[in-house]
């Protein structure tokens, strides 16, 4: 089955914030995803890691399974947040979504990302904005399918790697 088609036959991971003490797995899942899929630096891969920073400044989501393993997270941040790249004043961002390698094919990226748009909504953002590596071609796809169009004025390279080119979408919300 392609990865970002969901298993019927898998249960549906719940969504929700994640909790203190699951911090260091939330991290340990995106850098893994990352880590499956890319040439990521160290310097981005402890970043990735450290999700109790995230948690600190912005809203972490997860996604657990029955037996509250974390299947995958990613990291949403409102306008001026020291998280957010892109969003400004209005609008709200999502990075670093990852799911474990094990865990795809279940339709957790796309859960996640709903999550992050209601989130949004409740929030009164009026647009939902993203920075995707140009090689994340799966992530290209469930973006697409959820309303997600580019932004290629937004495009831009990170100053601690010029070697990586990152590309935006942006998505408006009800």
């Amino acid at each position: 089955m392609p990865d970002d088609v969901p298993d019927p036959s898998e249960a549906r991971p719940e969504v929700r914030p994640a909790r203190a003490h699951e911090l260091t797995a939330a991290g340990e899942v995106v850098a893994a995803a990352y880590l499956n899929d890319l040439r990521v630096s160290p310097w981005y891969a402890d970043r990735l890691r450290d999700a109790a920073s995230r948690a600190e400044l912005a809203t972490l989501l997860v996604a657990v399974d029955a037996d509250q393993t974390v299947l995958g997270s990613l990291t949403y941040a409102r306008g001026g947040n020291r998280y957010a790249q892109l969003a400004s004043d209005g609008e709200c961002e999502i990075r670093m979504l990852g799911v474990h390698p094990d865990a795809r094919g279940r339709g957790i990226g796309e859960q996640l990302v709903r999550a992050a748009m209601a989130r949004g909504s409740a929030d009164g953002a009026v647009r939902m904005v993203l920075s995707t590596q140009t090689e994340m071609t799966t992530a290209h796809r469930l973006y697409e399918r959820l309303g997600f169009t580019r932004r290629p004025d937004l495009d831009w390279v990170p100053e601690q790697d010029h070697t990586v080119q990152l590309i935006a979408y942006e998505r408006p919300l009800p």
